[in-house]
């Protein structure tokens, strides 16, 4: 350069150096008309090394800067093949700590870039990483610089992104491309803006936490989204986590334009998966009418062997039809890696802090399941884990986001029940089942679900049956029909179910409620779908499930049960025993449990199962319990289930006829375990109309010790006499010669019981029978009444002996555990011998406290025209006439016999 030149580039005065950058264009210009380029290169290399990169020298740095932009505009179409060393100072000049400098290498940047357009494009990395940084300097003046320059780099890279090839690579490159023009018909030069090697650059910088610096990133991913050729969207997972993170920024403007990015991102995979399945459905379409057409041309070539010369032009127009026909969609050949978005996606539901990303994740995935559901799939072990737990956000539309993923996702997962129904059975079955053992077994099946009263030992031989054949579970057989045509070729998805499972057990310690019983819920659903992957009773799963009856919200208890029951269900007899056997000794070490709880699981798992096989089962395993004290208190409470719930009304039909040894064998069942606890055996002894063998029983009591807890079981037996249950024993009342020992029963019971409201109660509804009772026995002379009775009698407990119920053997039971317990018992010490009843009204002794709260407890109420007189017992006289059958007729009428 000249010297004169020179000294005003770097003089002080900004001024000054305009007008010797003016003097430098001038001189450039004249330069490139005579085509002295290398002339031009020495120039514009004294500018970058002696001005530009001039460090300490600030006013040559200046000087170089607005001398390199006043070459550029001088050389305007020939700055091409000089941008290589002009660009780099002036990127040098960006990170300078003299802010004028910064500011006056945008002015610079601003001017080459107006010049070069679309050939700054290969230095398109290094530019925007200046700009993200000057987007947050502290100088003013410097960030407007900044912005003027990112508005222009926004047009060149907005007109000429997706098509500009450079001119130095058009030169270079033409004579290697010659080949491929000539094999290919065309030539793809590669263009000068690269979205491939920018994106390394926007990961990078995407976990800034600068709102400026965000907004300007939002800016440009909003920019290179609109340019349809550029196809960000296929680079989506490179950025889409730090942008996510974007929207809990407390700025407004950045979460604004955030969430206006996201949007256009997810309407944009929606379009192209919509535009793929188009595409698909229609090439599906035309191959099955292409094959129609072959079919129907096979025909004709069978029955015309002669046409063979026109059989080779049919398919080539055929071909030419479809290739014509298949048209060129936008969008269709866009690649989105769906796998990779939706690990991002459930790494953010890990995230519940960030309420704002947390609520567009959930967005996502609800627009996924219906985009590509297959691609969730394996990933639902995962998103349930953190799904439930947001199912019971205190935030509402979080809530709401995420309860429409669970139906979202479990409609999809229960809609691949039916085809996984189909293929495992295919796939597995037939090689071990033969189709008419299938046909039969599903035959029982069917028939034993609509014999609801069948027996257990049915049960058991089907069962036998199952497990011999193999046959899937109830949930496969309605969509295992015998298909002779395979499934369509679908890529066959499935989901994990020991990672799912894993997943929602661990759940179980949630402290929601609502995420405990759509934990469970899902389990129900999983096992109906496919029990064999499910659970199974030496897995963890099991144990987690007894213990979460122990929860204390009672849906997620019947949840809980109504899985067991359902595994339970599909399972074999030792799985059952299993089940209950654990259960017994959950309410073992449980007892609170037992007690608040005991009733509703009894009963729920009678509803979800066989009430005789739980009875059984229960039956038997409490009948080798060492526990005394434990067999009594659940006996007593399995009879008191047996006795008033609705669930078990089957039940107590079956066991009131014991005619049928079905009925006979649940009766000794049932009584042989009973035994712990005696009120129970009586009770079970009047259910089933045993009447002889619950005298017998009363008998025996005499022998007991008679305990406060057992007097409070009575008194308790006596008010569920009155209730509907017992209807029928009532009415029997009305029959006393032909059941004679149900009144020595009820009579027995009433000399047990101290004088409180349940004896008050029982003597008032015997005292309403008892004439019609003593009629009958009275004239016991008689042959002609006394023949047939005495003969009916017999032959009915005769009939019942040989039926195979061993009377006396099951009292010698009785007797043998109630010893047992009164032995268990001994050493505790505090036993109640009865002695009390003697200080009963005098309250004096610890058991006369407890006779006098007993006799405080309420019985039913009494009708008005039952009610005792109130003077009877003073006057001796009775309203009722009782008095002239006897002694014991003036007892019970509360007078003193007359003698």
């Amino acid at each position: 350069m000249d010297p004169s030149i020179q000294r005003a580039l770097n003089d002080k005065l900004y001024d000054r150096r305009k007008v010797g950058a003016l003097d430098l264009e001038r001189v450039i210009r004249d330069l490139a008309a005579a085509k002295e380029f290398e002339r031009i290169k020495k120039i514009i290399q004294q500018l970058c090394n002696d001005f530009a990169y001039a460090v300490h020298q600030p006013h040559a740095r200046n000087g170089g800067l607005i001398g390199l932009a006043a070459a550029a505009i001088a050389l305007g179409g020939e700055l091409a093949r000089y941008l290589d060393e002009i660009v780099p100072p002036v990127l040098a000049c960006f990170t300078d700590q003299d802010a004028r400098v910064r500011y006056y290498a945008c002015e610079s940047m601003y001017n080459i870039a107006k010049v070069a357009k679309g050939e700054v494009l290969p230095f398109f990395n290094d530019i925007f990483d200046a700009l993200c940084k000057l987007g947050a300097d502290s100088e003013l003046s410097v960030k407007n610089g900044a912005e003027l320059l990112d508005r222009l780099i926004k047009d060149i890279v907005s007109e000429s992104a997706a098509t500009y090839v450079s001119v130095l690579h058009t030169n270079e490159d033409s004579i290697t491309e010659t080949d491929k023009e000539s094999h290919d018909g065309s030539v793809d030069l590669p263009t000068a803006f690269s979205l491939a090697a920018f994106i390394p650059l926007l990961k990078e910088r995407i976990y800034v936490i600068n709102p400026s610096t965000r907004t300007f990133l939002v800016g440009w991913i909003t920019l290179l989204d609109s340019i349809p050729d550029l196809e960000l969207v296929s680079y989506l997972p490179g950025f889409l986590g730090g942008l996510f993170k974007f929207l809990s920024d407390p700025n407004r403007d950045v979460h604004v334009a955030t969430q206006g990015a996201l949007e256009r991102f997810l309407s944009e995979i929606k379009r192209i998966s919509r535009i793929k399945r188009g595409i698909a459905e229609s090439r599906k379409s035309k191959s099955e009418g292409k094959r129609k057409r072959s079919g129907s041309m096979d025909s004709e070539t069978s029955i015309v062997p002669d046409a063979g010369a026109d059989d080779d032009s049919i398919p080539a127009a055929d071909e030419k039809d479809f290739s014509s026909d298949d048209d060129w969609v936008p969008g269709q050949d866009v690649a989105v890696n769906h796998k990779d978005i939706l690990e991002i996606l459930t790494a953010n539901l890990d995230a519940p802090l960030e309420e704002d990303s947390l609520q567009e994740s959930l967005r996502w995935i609800v627009e996924f399941l219906d985009i590509a559901p297959e691609e969730v799939l394996p990933f639902a072990p995962k998103i349930l884990a953190q799904l439930l737990p947001a199912m019971a956000s205190g935030v509402e539309p979080i809530r709401q986001a995420a309860a429409r993923v669970n139906t979202s996702l479990m409609d999809y997962v229960v809609s691949l029940s039916d085809e996984g129904g189909v293929s495992e059975p295919n796939s597995a079955g037939p090689s071990r089942i033969p189709t008419s053992i299938l046909k039969e077994s599903n035959q029982e099946k069917r028939d034993s679900s609509i014999n609801a009263r069948a027996s257990i030992s049915t049960v058991r031989d089907s069962d036998r049956r199952e497990s011999e054949v193999q046959s899937p579970p109830p949930p496969y057989n309605k969509a295992s029909t015998p298909t002779p045509t395979p499934p369509p070729t679908r890529p066959q998805v499935d989901l994990d179910y020991a990672a799912a499972v894993n997943s929602l057990t661990l759940l179980f310690l949630n402290d929601h409620e609502a995420t405990r019983v759509a934990a469970l819920t899902w389990l129900l659903m999983l096992h109906k779908k496919a029990p064999r992957k499910v659970l199974a009773i030496n897995d963890g799963t099991f144990p987690a499930l007894l213990k979460t009856l122990s929860d204390p919200a009672e849906a997620v208890v019947t949840r809980d049960l109504q899985l067991l029951s359902q595994i339970s269900r599909n399972s074999g007899d030792d799985y059952f025993t299993s089940f209950m056997e654990n259960l017994l000794q959950l309410f073992s070490t449980d007892r609170k449990l037992l007690e608040t709880r005991g009733n509703l699981i009894i009963r729920q798992l009678c509803v979800s199962l066989s009430p005789e096989r739980i009875y059984r089962t229960l039956a038997d395993c409490i009948e080798k319990e060492e526990d005394v004290e434990f067999a009594s208190i659940m006996v007593q409470n399995l009879n008191n289930n047996l006795i008033t719930a609705p669930q078990l009304a089957d039940l107590r039909k079956r066991l009131r006829n014991l005619e049928t040894k079905d009925g006979q064998t649940f009766f000794v069942t049932l009584f042989r375990s009973w035994c712990y606890n005696a009120v129970a055996t009586f009770s079970l002894c009047l259910l089933a109309q045993a009447y002889e063998q619950a005298y017998n029983l009363l008998q025996i009591f005499a022998e007991l010790d008679m305990t406060v807890n057992m007097l409070i079981q009575i008194d308790k037996l006596v008010q569920l006499l009155e209730s509907p249950v017992f209807t029928y024993l009532r009415l029997q009342l009305l029959e006393p010669e032909k059941y004679p020992h149900l009144y020595k029963c009820l009579y027995g019971l009433l000399m047990l019981l101290p004088q409180s409201a349940a004896f008050a109660a029982l003597k008032n509804r015997l005292n309403s029978v008892s004439a019609i009772g003593y009629l009958h026995i009275a004239p016991r002379a008689a042959p002609a009444n006394a023949g047939p009775s005495n003969f009916d009698r017999s032959s009915r407990l005769k009939g019942r002996d040989e039926g195979g119920i061993r009377w006396n053997e099951l009292l010698e039971k009785f007797k043998i555990v109630q010893e047992r317990a009164r032995r268990a018992q001994r050493p505790g010490g505090e036993l109640d011998d009865g002695l009390g009843m003697l200080d009963a009204r005098s309250g004096e002794g610890i058991d006369g406290r407890a006779f006098k709260e007993l006799s405080r407890l309420q019985g039913p109420p009494l009708p008005a025209k039952d009610a005792p007189p109130a003077a009877a017992p003073q006057g001796g006289k009775t309203k009722s006439g009782v008095g002239k059958f006897g002694r014991l007729g003036g007892v019970v009428g509360g007078g003193r016999p007359k003698r």
